[in-house]
């Protein structure tokens, strides 16, 4: 029987995990992040109450607790996250823990996609091996002219790096940093990664440096 002090329910994608009253803190241990998650949109701009299942699931938060790092190798490393950081994390990741009247995502550090001090995605600084990539717009019509139905358009898998984090760690903690640049064109996996839409309506991906297959020019 789980010992746990708190209560999980499982659903198709994320576990919740809900906390009694007498626990009013969560400590998040090793490469583990505590993010308090932010308040998912009730409305539209234009001021329409949003139904529940209309409500886009929110993909950031405020990082409120971080555990001590990790070991790799010899090599002890803290967190390159910090209290009061302001993030955004991979859409399916981490367990999901309500207490103090609020909902947490506790996630790995390698969890979240970048860093985020705007409230528009283009400013997204990416952390790790992640790369934040402006998509190209899609083909509007066919190769005959005629003109595609938002349903028919092939998504892109081509796009412009605006960002890069900083790399990855070897075995003996060392960087390395990735392949790829900003302003380099590449083209990467298809259904890689999290998508975003800018303010400016621009689509952007954040996704791994592995799944960037080539660099175009």
């Amino acid at each position: 029987m789980d010992s746990s002090p708190c209560m999980y329910t499982a659903s198709a994608y994320i576990k919740r995990s809900y906390c009694p009253m007498q626990y009013t803190s969560v400590k998040p241990l090793g490469d583990r992040v505590l993010v308090k998650i932010k308040e998912t949109e009730e409305k539209t701009e234009g001021g329409i109450l949003l139904p529940t299942t209309a409500q886009s699931k929110p993909q950031g938060g405020e990082v409120v607790a971080v555990g001590e790092g990790k070991t790799i190798g010899n090599t002890k490393l803290e967190s390159s996250v910090k209290t009061g950081a302001q993030v955004i994390y991979s859409k399916y990741a981490g367990t999901e823990v309500e207490f103090n009247g609020a909902n947490h995502l506790l996630l790995k550090e390698d969890d979240i996609v970048g860093l985020l001090e705007t409230d528009d995605i283009k400013d997204l600084k990416p952390l790790n091996d992640r790369v934040f990539i402006k998509v190209s717009e899609a083909e509007e019509k066919t190769a005959g002219g005629l003109l595609l139905t938002e349903a028919s358009k092939e998504k892109p898998s081509i796009g412009t790096v605006i960002a890069v984090g900083p790399g990855t760690l070897d075995e003996e903690g060392n960087l390395k940093p990735l392949s790829v640049s900003p302003g380099n064109t590449v083209l990467y996996s298809k259904y890689a990664g999290n998508d975003f839409k800018g303010n400016d309506g621009s689509n952007y991906i954040a996704l791994r440096a592995s799944d960037v297959m080539a660099v175009l020019s």
